[in-house]
């Protein structure tokens, strides 16, 4: 019983692994990287990333990074969950295992981390706007994106859909910031004495 069981779990790993081979194999057979699209992804990763090196809060650079951080994982780990479900997918990766890594992994975190840090510097509410962003990728950005072709959505998934991971994505990556902020100031504390 117990042999049977681990059979079954490695001929889904063999098929998770031909699954991604699959992906590379599509991804040169159809030259992706000479494509209008690839290039368009690596300009906003670039872009996205100069971005938020040039505008970051200096004073505040590790707590903008930090939450950033945490968005992007948040995000990252539910933009994985999506793609292995087979809600959604993007024809044209920079790095084939990594299909997600400019939209859901640059852009989306950079535009919520300029977000925070305009909330905090202007004593905005923060929930506020970053609801109307995510808004804003649910159903703009990504329908443009699903228009041009980088993004497609399957089955049943629709922009609602990703609203819902852009919220839980948001609340998560603040509740996690403020967890660390709250622990760092009462172990500071602790320690001082």
């Amino acid at each position: 019983m117990e042999h049977n069981r681990v059979e079954q779990f490695d001929k889904i790993v063999k098929t998770i692994r031909d699954g991604y081979r699959a992906l590379t194999e599509y991804w040169l057979e159809w030259s992706i990287y000479t494509a209008f699209e690839f290039w368009l992804m690596v300009l906003l990763f670039i872009a996205s990333l100069a971005f938020v090196l040039i505008k970051i809060d200096k004073e505040k650079i590790f707590l903008i990074g930090f939450y950033g951080y945490s968005i992007h994982m948040t995000i990252g780990y539910l933009d994985m969950y999506g793609r292995n479900m087979g809600f959604w997918n993007f024809p044209f990766p920079l790095i084939p295992g990594l299909p997600g890594l400019v939209l859901d992994s640059s852009i989306v975190p950079v535009i919520f981390m300029m977000v925070y840090q305009w909330t905090l510097n202007h004593n905005k509410n923060y929930y506020l706007y970053s609801f109307l962003t995510a808004c804003f990728f649910a159903f703009i950005f990504k329908p443009s994106m699903e228009a041009i072709g980088v993004l497609k959505l399957y089955g049943k998934a629709n922009y609602f859909h990703l609203l819902i991971v852009y919220v839980t994505a948001f609340l998560i990556s603040r509740f996690l910031t403020n967890l660390f902020l709250w622990l760092q100031k009462k172990y500071s504390k602790q320690l001082s004495h």
